[in-house]
């Protein structure tokens, strides 16, 4: 059985706890190896090897730190096989979807190559007499971020990319589920040239997370995950002094206009419903038809393309639509809200119980589930279900829908299909949800825009990449400045006023 290690200053460390948690092979139900659970103790010890080289690295200036960012994208070019590989052997997504992962990183980290401009600060020449005044913005010193299984590509080069590139030190606590693609990221940044305790990769579990929630010397922390661990982690951060961003769940919603392109809009939803499964934060799991015409006709239009779905391992190349879930315990909630939500009254109209793959008994897979004329008190419709199950509400008015994603408690990200112009407009500018696609069914902004959501899906005043991100990981100093020549002598007792 394969052990793995942790990556602190450079080095393989194995962990010293004897604590391990299983790391799956999704698609065979097979552990594959044992990943390390860190003490505090191995905690304290990559902080302080990331504090003692934190500042030669902030000293370092910005076109050199960029330097070995664009030398890292060559590197992750050169191994996107590999590490879609490892990610698709742990997480259980396609290798298309896999690689897709990696790009939606990468492209992040292309972004801070951008840092000496992004990290200017501001002057004032002649701000009073023979007074100037000037802004810099400053490394914050160790930073943190705590990542989910789902992303476990992307969203760490969400995090450490910026961080980095600001001239932090940053610790980065990987999902136990799917620790592999974190470890050759890290290898990559020291092979594209970072200094030893720059990017440190710690596994474990709440033990490593409250170790880092805890710890003085650690500025911030970022994490991705459920509400409620979301809502831990900012709390219990924030109390301790720690600028933090956490993002939680989602049910995200897509409104079907009656003049809506009909096969598009049933394409995007099997898209952005079933891809990888359905575990992502940003996956249509509502389906919202204005009038009983379009659901009637929408309905006739998914069936037939959720039946068709392929589900497989990711071995098995092209041939395959989606993968398995996660873990044993994945599929299980999913099945028990599946089973919820017939007996609360849902219609089922595609049944994937039971579904079984020859030769993968033991695998976590699911089969396309597909409700419809769900309502807003089930099961179904209230939770992150986090699998392949499109549920349908129906909404007699445009105003009935747009209240459905209003009302919500989740508000990651949402979509409107329409030819209306005016509809469109008037759903952004309206709908209270951070994230908003016009027949864009999956709407993640690019690196230099910000991701993240509102109401109960984020925590915290910055959002993820784009300019809030090197917001986030700086300070802002504001410098004012006056030479003794022509000073008169004497103490000065009041507000300095700029005549």
């Amino acid at each position: 059985m394969k052990e793995l290690t942790h990556y602190i200053n450079g080095e393989h460390v194995k962990g010293t706890s004897g604590r391990f948690a299983d790391v799956m092979n999704p698609a065979t139900g097979e552990v594959q190896a044992k990943c390390p659970l860190a003490t505090k103790e191995e905690m304290d010890k990559a902080v302080a090897f990331a504090a003692a080289a934190q500042p030669k690295w902030a000293a370092t200036n910005p076109q050199r730190r960029a330097r070995v960012l664009m030398k890292l994208v060559d590197l992750i070019n050169r191994d996107m096989d590999k590490l879609a590989e490892a990610l698709s052997s742990e997480h259980g997504k396609t290798l298309p979807d896999a690689a897709g992962d990696v790009q939606r990183g990468l492209e992040v980290v292309e972004y801070c190559i951008g840092a000496p401009q992004l990290l200017k600060g501001e002057f004032t020449d002649s701000a009073g007499p023979g007074i100037d005044m000037y802004s810099m913005r400053q490394a914050l010193g160790v930073c943190a971020g705590i990542t989910p299984f789902n992303f476990p590509a992307m969203i760490p080069m969400w995090m450490f990319a910026p961080a980095i590139a600001c001239g932090n030190a940053f610790i980065l606590k990987p999902s136990e589920r799917a620790p592999s693609v974190p470890f050759m990221l890290a290898e990559l940044a020291a092979e594209a040239g970072l200094p030893k305790g720059i990017l440190q990769v710690v596994n474990g579990d709440k033990e490593a997370v409250d170790a880092i929630l805890y710890d003085d010397t650690i500025q911030s922390v970022g994490f991705v995950g459920s509400t409620p661990i979301a809502e831990y982690i900012y709390g219990t951060g924030c109390a301790q002094g720690k600028r933090v961003q956490c993002f939680g769940g989602a049910k995200n919603h897509m409104i079907i206009m009656p003049d809506a392109d009909l096969d598009q809009a049933a394409d995007a939803l099997i898209g952005a419903g079933y891809g990888a499964a359905g575990e992502r934060c940003m996956a249509i799991s509502v389906a919202v038809p204005v009038g009983q015409e379009t659901a009637d006709r929408l309905i006739e239009k998914l069936i037939p393309r959720v039946e068709a779905l392929k589900v497989g391992p990711y071995t098995s190349g092209k041939d395959v639509d989606y993968g398995p879930v996660v873990t044993a315990a994945a599929k299980a909630n999913i099945e028990r809200l599946v089973q919820t939500g017939i007996d609360q009254g849902a219609k089922l109209v595609v049944d994937g119980r039971g579904f079984k793959l020859q030769g993968y008994e033991e695998g976590f897979f699911v089969g396309p589930h597909l409700f419809d004329h769900a309502t807003k008190d089930m099961d179904i419709y209230k939770q992150e279900i986090f699998g392949p199950v499109l549920t349908c509400v129906r909404a007699e008015t445009y105003e009935e829908a747009l209240k459905l994603a209003m009302d919500h408690e989740y508000g990651n990200g949402t979509a409107i299909y329409t030819r209306d112009g005016d509809a469109a407009r008037d759903f952004a500018n309206r709908v209270n949800v951070g994230m908003v696609g016009i027949n864009v069914p999956i709407p993640v902004p690019l690196a230099y825009h910000t991701f993240g959501g509102w109401k109960k899906s984020a925590f915290g005043d910055l959002n993820q990449h784009g300019p809030d991100s090197f917001k986030f990981y700086t300070r802002t100093k504001t410098v004012t400045s006056r030479w003794p020549s022509g000073i008169k002598e004497g103490g000065e007792f009041s507000i300095p006023v700029m005549e």
